[in-house]
């Protein structure tokens, strides 16, 4: 355990009931995987506290527009409930206060290339024999030896490596990435459920460890069924467009006017979908009785069933599909989306001196008081120094 459990991590235990309330993160993380990861675990009741470069700070801030004053809204949607503290880690009385800190920490997250963390002395091992309690996770690209270690991490160069990019999109269209850096939001996923795993295990034993979570490797663990398809059935995906590999029908239609959803993912569920579009028979045909069969014959059956599905607007289809109890959903754009009940309850507003009113996305992880506060605002570069610094009895210049 750190030699100083109180300090800002005590006053915020005192402020907030948080499951982590009480652990002291310093990150050294900067644009999505680890940030996210480190929100994550602050939304969760941990103090911590973002070291950032003075004058640039995360990459993030400058990923705009739209900006709110001078941060990017892709900066906001990842550091609330942080402090942060403007160190330069070249310079040697920073990287004095940034080690102390660090010594003094629950948990150190970074991201830097292999090899940067030793160069200025935050390395796990320097860092354990000042806190054997230490856990430390590091965010790599492809793995810290070997010819790809240097490589850079970007969510859309490991989307094309790891195979995702492969199968995504139309039969006839390009590789396409996901519409948002999924791959980074994976990885900070593992990374936080790993971090939480390893404070549990020192609760037990005393001591730390250091942890790695590799975006490639992540993003391999993502694939799931896709992965499995291959590596058990010799299948190797291919572009479907929003069809499923594994089930029909579970895509996308034309309805008259939109498109829509159709999720009959049992056989039960097609019977229902054959009922509502007035074909009952499709349901006891050999060729598509069985998920089985629909999917040796889904060419077949989705050309029946989008016939019949362009002959009525999308509001009817999903009414009659939803009194029959068969999953589906009308495509949403995103101001759709937020108009909804249960879009709008996801939404936590905090005053900002400066920015004014932020809404952002709050953190799905409901206790008993429902979702989790947004406790401080994303902080702005380096708003923190002299507060977190004073409380280690330190003070430098900037």
């Amino acid at each position: 355990m750190p030699d100083d459990p109180g300090g800002a991590a005590g006053h915020a235990a005192a402020a907030d009931d948080g499951p982590l309330s009480g652990i002291r993160i310093v990150d050294f993380s900067r644009v999505l995987a680890g940030p996210l990861a480190t929100m994550i675990l602050a939304d969760l009741g941990a103090d911590v506290i973002k070291i950032e470069r003075p004058g640039a700070g995360d990459d993030t801030r400058a990923w705009g527009p739209p900006f709110l004053g001078e941060d990017a809204a892709y900066f906001l949607s990842l550091n609330r409930n942080k402090r942060s503290v403007a160190l330069d880690l070249a310079e040697p009385r920073a990287a004095h206060a940034a080690r102390v800190l660090a010594e003094r920490a629950d948990v150190v997250v970074e991201n830097f290339r292999p090899g940067l963390m030793r160069r200025f002395g935050l390395d796990y091992d320097t860092l354990a024999r000042a806190n054997p309690g230490l856990v430390y996770c590091s965010l790599v690209a492809f793995g810290e030896d070997g010819e790809s270690a240097a490589r850079p991490g970007y969510d859309i160069i490991v989307q094309a490596l790891s195979g995702l990019m492969s199968f995504t999109g139309q039969p006839e269209g390009e590789p396409t990435k996901v519409g948002v850096a999924l791959l980074d939001v994976v990885t900070g996923l593992f990374a936080a459920s790993g971090i939480q795993a390893a404070l549990i295990g020192r609760s037990r034993t005393g001591r730390g460890r250091r942890l790695t979570v590799s975006l490639y490797e992540a993003s391999l663990s993502a694939l799931v069924n896709q992965a499995a398809n291959y590596l058990l059935g010799g299948i190797v995906p291919r572009r479907m467009g929003n069809a499923h590999p594994n089930i029909v029908p579970y895509q996308l239609f034309e309805a008259a006017d939109r498109p829509f959803i159709l999720a009959a993912g049992n056989d039960r569920l097609f019977r229902r979908t054959c009922e509502v579009i007035g074909h009952p028979e499709l349901a006891d045909d050999p060729a598509f009785a069985t998920n089985q069969a629909r999917v040796r014959n889904r060419e077949t059956l989705v050309a029946i069933l989008q016939e019949v599905f362009r002959a009525r607007p999308a509001a009817t289809w999903l009414e009659s599909l939803e009194a029959a109890a068969v999953p589906s959903a009308p495509v949403l754009a995103l101001d759709e989306v937020f108009a909804t009940p249960e879009g709008s309850a996801m939404i936590q507003e905090i005053e900002d001196p400066g920015r004014g009113v932020l809404r952002l996305v709050a953190n799905p992880i409901r206790g008993p008081a429902g979702l989790p506060p947004i406790r401080r605002p994303p902080p702005r570069l380096g708003e923190h120094t002299r507060e977190v610094l004073a409380e280690l009895g330190l003070e430098i210049d900037g």
